[in-house]
């Protein structure tokens, strides 16, 4: 799952960003409420945590655009502003939870489970494909009895590749989903990755595989029994 924190606090955004992290969410950050709906309106978000008080634009004029632009990831306004007025408001505006602060990280967490389930995710423990089985809970590669664990990145490309077995996965969307939208991650970058994981398949002697697309991207392959 992929979290944008719009939080001007910068010690409150950074200890929400470590929260997230910690609960093996993808995070990204930002300070400021027009940086915030440039990341929003982006669309690669899963959940969405927003303060209501910002600079540059506050966090009730965020959901009402994102809800004007037809962007419907589910947003958390998390705020000291406590009124009824207030969370009616934000309500109205198009967001979906409303937290106060000061906040409890665990009901914060379970709050973004809860939307995430709206949204229709099904928590899964396991991905398949051809031999393999990928382990969500533990990050171990599985095939024909024998495991290898992956590193974070490795787990995080194998998993996107997993859940779109007939989708051809652009490093782009690679560098976006992993790597983060900041970053300065780079496509030599994605194909070390790959690298990577094709070693960890011929480790297990899987028969699956991992196809480059020209100028493209990646796509998952099997051979024929």
């Amino acid at each position: 799952m992929r979290i944008l924190i719009v939080e001007d606090e910068i010690r409150l955004a950074d200890a929400l960003s470590h929260i997230m992290k910690e609960a093996k969410y993808l995070t990204d950050v930002t300070y400021d409420g027009l940086e915030g709906l440039d990341y929003a309106l982006s669309g690669q978000y899963d959940v969405i945590v927003l303060d209501v008080m910002l600079p540059g634009k506050n966090g009730f004029d965020i959901v009402k655009a994102l809800r004007s632009a037809k962007i419907a990831t589910p947003v958390i306004m998390l705020t000291a502003r406590d009124d009824t007025s207030d969370k009616i408001m934000g309500l109205d505006k198009g967001a979906d939870d409303y937290m106060t602060k000061p906040f409890v990280p665990e009901e914060l967490l379970a709050r973004i489970r809860a939307l995430s389930r709206r949204q229709g995710e099904v928590v899964l423990e396991e991905l398949t494909f051809s031999d393999l089985t990928l382990q969500l809970s533990s990050n171990d590669l599985w095939c024909n009895g024998r495991s290898i664990h992956l590193g974070f990145k490795e787990f995080e490309i194998l998993k996107i590749l997993m859940s779109n077995p007939t989708t051809i996965i652009s490093k782009e969307m690679l560098i976006t989903k992993v790597w983060g939208a900041d970053s300065d991650a780079e496509d030599n970058n994605v194909e070390a990755y790959i690298s990577f994981i094709r070693k960890k398949f011929h480790f297990l002697n899987s028969k699956a595989g991992i196809a480059a697309i020209r100028k493209v991207g990646y796509r998952l392959e099997a051979e024929e029994s």
